[in-house]
């Protein structure tokens, strides 16, 4: 068995998953001041020691996203964030894409950018301690959209991406995601999702992408959140399950599915319905960030002696998708 493929299967296994905590410093600013928090470079690097630093995270959570700001930074006891997620038992991830930019001639679609200086800057993550990466491509439903351009576009950088991660011995997460923006029903975005995840595969193939080797991370198949009618949690079950196995290569060790907008509660609701299902050839596990973390900024608000409160909401979230496994 490679490293490649240890990682891969440790990030997905023991009924653990995976915190999303990569955030730009944009995003992250944005949900400092939803809370009444300044967004400070400071106050980011001391929400995201919160976080990591939670009491017994290693039983819920296999490995942390972090964003490049974070990855770089220290705690308050001068060790950086990677040293102490791997204290801790948990294995430290890198986003690599630098985010979504217009698509040529392609109205209202974007590409994901960042493969320019790619490889350096994936031998600087190796050492500086990260054992795996991310890349997230975005792609929204609405009238004759997603296109083929788009589709092909992206895949073709993920699987670019995930090439380039793998050379340097880290383990690539692959992100497609169909956004829930729109009232667009739960069957338009089944057939979307199968069409960008067959998309994907073709494009790690070409690139001879070490299939057992990736972990997946696409959306739940869901309807828009704007769509009246809103499936219960077993159909969202079926149906996700049901794309899977009509895309997703049994080489493949696990899918850790993002929550996508979805709030932490029914997010949580679904991953369980999914296990009842019969045995499948992957891992079914989850890589949230606001349905997991979410309760915990809200708790924390910037306050010192809310920290242990914060610090319990993110326990019980991570518990209970672990518990839903």
């Amino acid at each position: 068995m490679s490293s490649l493929t240890e990682i891969a299967r440790t990030l997905v296994s023991n009924k653990r998953g995976i915190l999303a905590a990569d955030e730009s410093i944009g995003t992250m600013s944005m949900r400092l001041e939803s809370v009444g928090v300044e967004p400070t470079e400071e106050n980011r690097r001391s929400y995201r020691e919160l976080l990591v630093t939670t009491p017994e995270l290693s039983e819920s959570i296999s490995g942390a996203i972090l964003s490049d700001e974070t990855f770089r930074q220290k705690l308050s006891d001068g060790r950086t964030f990677p040293d102490a997620l791997a204290a801790l038992g948990v294995l430290a991830g890198i986003k690599v894409d630098t985010g979504a930019k217009p698509l040529a001639g392609a109205p209202d679609e974007k590409v994901t950018e960042g493969l320019d200086g790619l490889r350096d800057r994936l031998e600087e993550y190796v050492g500086l301690g990260a054992s795996f990466t991310k890349w997230r491509a975005a792609l929204s439903i609405a009238d004759g959209l997603p296109t083929g351009r788009a589709v092909h576009a992206n895949a073709h950088a993920l699987a670019r991406y995930a090439a380039l991660s793998q050379e340097a011995g880290l383990v690539p997460i692959v992100e497609p995601e169909i956004v829930m923006d729109g009232d667009h029903s739960q069957e338009r975005c089944r057939v979307v999702t199968r069409e960008v995840l067959r998309s994907v595969f073709h494009e790690l193939g070409l690139m001879e992408v070490q299939l057992d080797g990736i972990v997946l991370k696409p959306n739940m198949v869901v309807a828009g959140e704007d769509c009246a009618e809103q499936p219960e949690a077993t159909e969202v079950a079926r149906v996700t399950v049901d794309t899977m196995r009509e895309t997703v290569p049994p080489a493949v060790p696990g899918i850790a599915f993002l929550s996508g907008g979805q709030d932490p509660e029914e997010a949580t609701k679904n991953l369980a319905a999914m296990q009842d299902l019969d045995p499948l050839p992957w891992e079914l596990t989850y890589s949230f960030g606001r349905a997991l973390v979410g309760p915990a900024l809200e708790t924390w608000q910037g306050a010192y002696d809310r920290w242990e409160a914060a610090q319990k909401a993110l326990s019980e979230r991570a518990v209970a998708n672990a518990s839903a496994r």
